[in-house]
């Protein structure tokens, strides 16, 4: 009979334990809302970022990566992001891929212009800088030592 409650008890805690986790993961996601405004940038490269990756705005995040693809005509890597819709951002924004850290993983920065018109849903931004890639740097860094 003790042995019974001491089973029951230990499951109890298990479940539980479980049900913190659940909800501890699903709080530290911060799912942007699928309600926001779709906007599209081209990039030459977007190596490094994937859906779900974060959207930055002056440090705080805005929204997440949804999909991407390759233009068929232009052979450019056409990125497509929402972000929050409270957000309004000029039509001369532009976007650059970062390092999120030195340990890896990418974001996507928004860098607001000053124009007075306002992107609208479905708008493509083309004032873009890809990715830095630190083995290219290091590669052209030892080959350029080595032609000294």
């Amino acid at each position: 009979m003790r042995q019974n409650t001491l089973e029951t008890l230990l499951g109890a805690v298990i479940i539980i334990g479980a049900i913190i986790f659940a909800f501890t993961v699903y709080d530290s996601a911060n799912l942007t809302p699928s309600d926001g405004m779709e906007l599209k940038a081209e990039f030459g490269d977007v190596s490094g970022l994937s859906v779900g990756d974060d959207v930055f705005l002056a440090g705080i995040k805005i929204g997440q990566v949804t999909s991407y693809e390759i233009d068929k005509i232009t052979y450019v890597a056409r990125l497509s992001f929402r972000i929050t819709p409270d957000i309004q951002l000029p039509s001369d924004t532009g976007a650059r891929i970062v390092a999120k850290s030195l340990l890896g993983g990418y974001v996507l920065e928004l860098s607001p212009g000053a124009e007075e018109s306002m992107l609208q849903a479905g708008d493509i931004i083309y004032d873009t800088i890809d990715a830095t890639s630190l083995t290219d740097l290091l590669g052209k860094f030892i080959f350029q030592s080595a032609n000294e």
